[in-house]
């Protein structure tokens, strides 16, 4: 943990008077790395809420750039950055909002060769991404580094969440076994603004060590109905990944 300034107790002093969070949780976050795969529509409102929060240190990456479509959902960007890197647009976002922590824009694709270089040794990583290819990815880089990672996912007004450590938790590829066929798919700004505020509340959580996490439970919204629903979800004994984990 690191230490509290002066500035850090007046800015966050809302925050610190949850029960349980105080200046010992704050301290907490201001110690914390998190790695945020995707600067897209969810990783906007995760980024931004980590940021406004206090994490001491948000590590954020897209190899994409800012295109005009991107702007009905992905907050972290403007008009005038149309065709600038999606990470370096986040990196402006994320220093206005909140100066006083460290803010790593990576401009690069995850892959089996890149990704320990990319992701490192962070407390903490949320999977923003829109492909299962990179997030399978990630789920075993995760998995073999003892790392938590938060899911989420949108599909037009509807989106799940999840909090994954195995062998706790049954992992990302139990749930979803194959990937799906890649699509342009619907989406409204909204749905990944809600579902990237519930990935924020599950980091938050896990950081402070406050409240329970969504562990072995999938949440889904539909937003279109308004309907909230968690189902508990188990470990696949022949899964790729987790099957032999633990």
């Amino acid at each position: 943990m690191r230490e509290l300034t002066e500035y850090d107790l007046a800015r966050y002093n809302r925050q610190m008077l949850i029960p349980g969070w105080g200046e010992e949780g704050q301290a907490k976050l201001k110690g914390a790395s998190v790695f945020i795969a995707g600067a897209g529509g969810l990783g906007g409102p995760v980024s931004i809420y980590l940021a406004v929060a206090g994490v001491g240190e948000i590590h954020i990456c897209d190899a994409d750039v800012v295109e005009l479509s991107n702007l009905n959902r992905q907050i972290l960007h403007r008009d005038e950055r149309v065709g600038h890197p999606k990470a370096d647009s986040a990196d402006l976002t994320l220093r206005e909002l909140n100066p006083s922590i460290k803010i790593v824009p990576h401009r690069a694709y995850l892959d089996a060769n890149s990704v320990d270089s990319i992701v490192g040794a962070p407390d903490l990583v949320l999977d923003c991404l829109d492909n299962y290819d990179t997030r399978y990815l990630l789920n075993t880089y995760c998995m073999k580094r003892n790392i938590p990672l938060v899911h989420g996912a949108i599909w037009g007004m509807s989106g799940q969440v999840t909090f994954i450590q195995p062998p706790e938790t049954p992992c990302l590829r139990c749930l979803v076994p194959e990937a799906p066929p890649k699509e342009v798919f619907p989406v409204v700004g909204v749905t990944p603004g809600l579902i990237g505020c519930i990935q924020v509340m599950e980091a938050l959580k896990y950081l402070t060590g406050v409240g329970t996490p969504l562990k072995g439970k999938l949440l889904l919204i539909d937003g279109e109905f308004m309907r909230f629903s968690t189902i508990i979800f188990k470990r696949v004994e022949s899964c790729p990944d987790c099957g032999l984990a633990g």
